[in-house]
């Protein structure tokens, strides 16, 4: 199931925070990324790439599965796969 969605917050490298639910939760871990975590080197500097590329933009969410209470899913914009 395809949806789209607005990012309202990035949390770190690898994470988002949509405006409306999906699949119960607003969170929404990018597939396939493993970015440090914010106190990690590079954290802060993945959060902030991630905040340039879709931070207040619509974004496509292809959900693969679940991981705490987020969903995982594949995320583009404009049809690129974001990475």
């Amino acid at each position: 199931m395809t949806t789209y969605r607005k990012v309202k917050k990035v949390i770190d490298g690898d994470t988002i925070q949509t405006h409306t639910k999906v699949s119960g939760t607003n969170f929404v871990r990018i597939a396939n990324i493993d970015a440090p975590e914010l106190h990690q080197f590079g954290g802060y500097a993945a959060k902030e790439r991630l905040k340039r590329q879709i931070q207040g933009k619509v974004v496509t969410l292809q959900p693969v599965g679940r991981s705490y209470n987020r969903i995982v899913a594949k995320v583009r914009h404009n049809r690129r796969l974001v990475r």
